[in-house]
């Protein structure tokens, strides 16, 4: 799929069907996710792979009870390392390098299981505390996002988006002061 048709076709997919997802799929995204930049290229940020039913069920719970996690055959959590990212940028990175770092390995994610005919769902609404014990993340690790994962089961379209002019603001001369 070419790149802009992907992000044209990508959107968030709610309902999955039970179709097993292929190990070499399954392997380029996460070697997508991995070619995400990151701050100072730390890569401050782990994947856990949740397909076991037992840990779906505890995951779809902590994400308020979000049945696309029970439904997908499994989903992507995306944890931020601040402990690494703090080593080098001090409280910054811990606060926000990691957390960018996650956040953009995921997006990455997304991309590219659009790209191999996959839904995902960004979930950001779970207890953090609870999706850290059900994946055994480390004391350091803070969750940033879950992504279920799988063969769409609805049709779905892409959300209306703003327009540029919503969004994009030039600044240079004559922009001082202005509000």
């Amino acid at each position: 799929m070419e790149f802009y048709e992907t992000l044209r076709n990508r959107h968030s997919v709610r309902a999955f069907t039970d179709k097993e997802i292929e190990g070499e799929k399954l392997t380029r995204i996460l070697e997508a996710a991995n070619l995400a930049p990151s701050a100072g290229n730390l890569q401050a940020y782990r994947i856990y792979v949740v397909k076991e039913e037992s840990q779906k069920e505890e995951l779809m719970i902590s994400c308020m009870e979000q049945e696309s996690v029970i439904q997908a055959p499994l989903s992507l959590v995306f944890v931020a390392r601040q402990q690494e990212s703090a080593v080098k940028y001090g409280e910054r990175g811990a606060q926000l390098y990691s957390i960018q770092d996650a956040t953009i390995a995921a997006a990455y994610a997304q991309l590219a299981a659009a790209a191999e005919g996959l839904g995902t769902l960004w979930i950001g609404a779970f207890e953090p505390l609870e999706v850290a014990r059900i994946i055994s993340a480390e004391s350091y690790e803070v969750p940033v996002a879950v992504l279920p994962l799988g063969y769409p089961g609805e049709s779905t379209t892409q959300s209306d988006r703003k327009s540029l002019e919503e969004l994009v603001k030039e600044v240079g001369d004559g922009d001082q002061g202005e509000g």
